[in-house]
């Protein structure tokens, strides 16, 4: 037996087979017999025909299978199962208009913003502080300034209100000596930030409102980032405020702190304070050139450039992505790496 044989044997394969794969042959159409079956209850082109008709009436144009179905059924109507209408409908591309409910909306993002100084660009939001009785709250109310990461304005209330939120807004307004036109203040879609007491506080002071998409929190990303910074901190409490007093203490001075000691590591290890008060430049270019100083004394030591001290000159805010294309990474702060 030809050692050929012999291989096909040990592996199962026909010898006529592995001819055919040698010669490129392509398999042949396979002339099994086979049943044609075609189901019983199968609609006929005829019957699919009437459902669509029926379905496509003035009456039940506008309606999804799962009303045009009873609705029928009272007329002592039958023209097939509920699934069996979906299928035909889908199939017709015929169902986007039966939903039940309204159509989706496009949620458009919000319009790019950016700031270069402080007092330009604010943003507030409001989260939760648990107070002793259980499944009661305390409502920490918080203004940003995004170009400076300074808490430009804060207070504890009992409750959300656009009152209380114009109140702070107003007192912010006179402390900071902010002109109309100068501040756009972004925020999220709460209750409070839409109010009718707020946006008229808005209109009256001169500043532009701005806010996030329905349920999308990443438009209001550094309000978000600020919160989790704050409750993330070693010093908050294990145990809830005991009253509004002792929260509002606490507030005062966790915000001491965020303004006045924390290196913030967005804005180049400065503090808020620092930088909203314009020093944040000298600092940086202090430590500029203290490095530089140090790589020519002791050149070996540095392999590649010394540590990143520019200044970063524009914060932006849900940016569009050209928009900070043609930026260095050193002049532009990263909106998708936000660290408070």
């Amino acid at each position: 037996m030809p050692r050929q044989d012999q291989a096909c044997a040990v592996l199962g394969l026909s010898p006529r087979t592995l001819q055919r794969w040698q010669a490129g042959e392509t398999p042949g159409e396979d002339r099994r017999p086979r049943r044609q079956y075609t189901p019983a209850h199968v609609l006929t082109e005829a019957e699919r025909n009437h459902i669509l008709a029926v379905a496509n009436s003035a009456e039940f144009a506008d309606l999804p299978p799962s009303q045009i179905v009873p609705r029928l059924a009272d007329q002592g109507i039958y023209l097939g199962s509920e699934s069996t209408i979906y299928r035909l409908l889908k199939a017709a591309q015929q169902l986007k208009h039966r939903r039940s409910e309204r159509p989706s909306q496009p949620r458009f993002k919000p319009k790019a913003l950016s700031a270069t100084e402080p007092n330009q660009l604010y943003s507030w939001d409001i989260t939760y502080l648990a107070a002793a009785v259980k499944g009661q709250f305390y409502y920490l109310y918080l203004f940003l300034d995004i170009f400076s990461r300074q808490i430009v304005g804060w207070q504890v209330f009992e409750e959300e209100s656009s009152q209380y939120a114009s109140e702070l807004l107003r007192d912010i307004v006179l402390r900071e000596g902010l002109q109309p036109g100068q501040v756009i203040l972004h925020s999220d879609n709460g209750s409070p930030m839409k109010g009718a007491t707020m946006l008229a506080t808005l209109q009256q002071l001169g500043v532009m409102p701005s806010l996030s998409r329905p349920a999308v929190s990443n438009d209001n990303p550094y309000s978000e980032s600020l919160f989790k910074t704050l409750k993330y901190r070693p010093q908050y409490p294990l145990q809830p405020f005991a009253d509004l007093c002792v929260a509002r203490e606490w507030v005062a001075d966790l915000v001491q702190w965020y303004n006045h000691e924390h290196r913030h590591s967005a804005i180049g290890f400065v503090t808020p304070a620092q930088r909203h008060a314009g020093l944040d430049e000298a600092l940086l270019n202090q430590r500029k050139a203290l490095y530089e100083d140090a790589r020519r004394q002791n050149p070996r030591r540095w392999s590649q450039n010394t540590r990143n001290w520019n200044r970063i000159h524009t914060v932006h805010l849900n940016p569009d992505h050209a928009e900070t294309q043609n930026n260095s990474p050193q002049e532009v702060a990263n909106p998708d790496k936000i660290t408070a």
